[in-house]
């Protein structure tokens, strides 16, 4: 019965079910915030890159997923941009208290969340709900979410940290990078937002 409805609807159709598996991964993903904090804390790191591997994945999934089977829905869209923030910022605060990242990169990644909470308060105090999750902004996040475990691999003294910091590193400058440019991106839509909510206004 369920297969049908999500058949019968059109591409980029938004539901409001909360039910969808795209949501349930959304949710696993949260869950695994607390367990890769405590592998990170006790230095569990084949559980941690476990977990962190698994985001990953996730990540991908639920959005392929959504996209493939017309399975969108209001909920998953609040829920999916709240699971990357969160993972991150958990994955940030443990490797950089682990050492294996240095701070600067948790400010630099951190002073782009809060740029975009105040942009976002920007708009919602204009009377506008938000801005659609833009391309480049899941791009950066499948790069930071690939960088992690691989400096986490890097943390190690044999051939396979040696092979993983490289790689590691350069998922992390991409994705810093495109965090960014997102970011201007956002900014340059919320302005034709604004502007065109000026002009129907008046």
């Amino acid at each position: 019965m369920d297969g049908e409805v999500v058949s019968e609807r059109r591409p980029g159709e938004v539901s409001g079910r909360l039910l969808t598996l795209p949501n349930v991964l959304s949710i696993l993903r949260l869950v695994g915030v607390p367990l890769f904090l405590w592998a990170i804390v006790a230095k569990e790191d084949g559980w941690a890159l476990v977990i962190l591997m698994l985001s990953g994945l996730t990540d991908y999934a639920d959005g392929k997923i959504a996209r493939t089977f017309h399975m969108e829905s209001r909920f998953g869209q609040l829920l999916d941009p709240i699971a990357d923030r969160l993972y991150i910022l958990t994955t940030l605060v443990g490797l950089a208290w682990r050492d294996i990242i240095p701070i600067w990169l948790v400010a630099v990644l951190i002073l782009r969340e809060l740029t975009m909470a105040a942009m976002l308060l920007h708009l919602r105090m204009r009377g506008q709900i938000g801005l659609p999750v833009h391309f480049v902004g899941k791009a950066a996040t499948f790069n930071l979410l690939y960088a992690f475990p691989l400096l986490l691999l890097a943390n190690r003294t044999d051939w396979v940290g040696d092979l993983a910091k490289p790689i590691g590193w350069g998922f992390a400058w991409w994705g810093v990078a495109l965090y960014w440019l997102a970011v201007v991106l956002y900014a340059l839509q919320a302005r034709f937002v604004l502007a065109r909510a000026r002009l129907e206004a008046g």
